[in-house]
């Protein structure tokens, strides 16, 4: 498949897709969800042990494309979001290795909640998130009624989505909405650093943390054991689990296969 309204880069088993409209301000239209919904199951397909989302130019993304007046009332929402945005959020939230949004800049709408469907969420402290939703008289969607009151509990989840209050990068990581904020000169480095260590990491045990977490908010405490003790089990008889315990032993650091 070609990409137009995205690009995409593997190096360093590290798959980095970029929206790639910046005159939009990588607003999403139609072909910028099937290009998505392509490219994010690829990826791990393709070799890569961590997967990258970002914006190009000054915004991360700024939401679903409206258009004109007249096509934005004739959408049928409901089946835009099961059709064209779920497939994207599972694949983001299924992907068998780590995800990271770096945000480099406006995230709002069904962008911000794009971005917050990464397992991390890296921004420049010129960037910010905004659940502007309510502004064109409609509730928060694309994950977001799901991943924000997890993340910020639900006082802070609600007056997000109700006002529709831009939030700082700085707020956000304060808050816990986001993994970290960091100075736009840092940016780059920051990002490309934490996507370097991830894809040198053990990839089992990433994946099986992302399956844990994630499922700890639907399960009690004896099932969540009951899942640790499984899955850990399954990373003890990995190659990285003796690569660990013996680089650990020999004082080095460990060099992981990811199996």
């Amino acid at each position: 498949m070609n990409y137009d309204t995205i690009s995409y880069d593997l190096t360093d088993r590290v798959a980095v897709i970029t929206l790639n409209r910046p005159k939009q301000l990588n607003a999403i239209n139609t072909q910028m969800r099937a290009e998505l919904a392509h490219a994010l199951p690829k990826a791990p397909r393709d070799g890569a042990r961590v997967v990258v989302l970002t914006g190009a130019g000054r915004a991360f993304c700024s939401g679903q494309d409206l258009g004109n007046q007249t096509d934005a009332a004739n959408i049928d929402l409901e089946r835009l979001l099961r059709d064209e945005y779920r497939p994207i959020l599972d694949a983001i939230s299924d992907c068998p290795v780590p995800t990271i949004a770096a945000v480099n800049g406006a995230a709002a709408g069904a962008g911000c909640n794009l971005a917050l469907a990464a397992d991390v969420v890296v921004a420049a402290h010129s960037a910010y998130f905004l659940q502007a939703f309510t502004r064109i008289g409609l509730m928060p969607d694309a994950g977001g009624t799901h991943v924000l009151p997890r993340g910020v509990g639900l006082a802070k989840a609600m007056g997000a989505a109700l006002f529709a209050d831009k939030i700082s990068a700085r707020d956000a990581d304060a808050m816990g909405m986001i993994w970290e904020a960091v100075s736009d000169a840092d940016f780059d480095r920051t990002w490309r650093a934490r996507a370097a260590t991830l894809a040198d990491g053990p990839t089992l045990a990433y994946q099986k943390i992302k399956s844990a977490l994630r499922s700890s908010f639907e399960t009690d405490r004896n099932a969540q054991l009951d899942a640790e003790a499984q899955m850990q089990g399954q990373c003890g008889t990995t190659r990285d689990f003796q690569e660990g315990v013996t680089a650990f032993l020999e004082k080095r650091p460990a060099k992981f296969e990811g199996r």
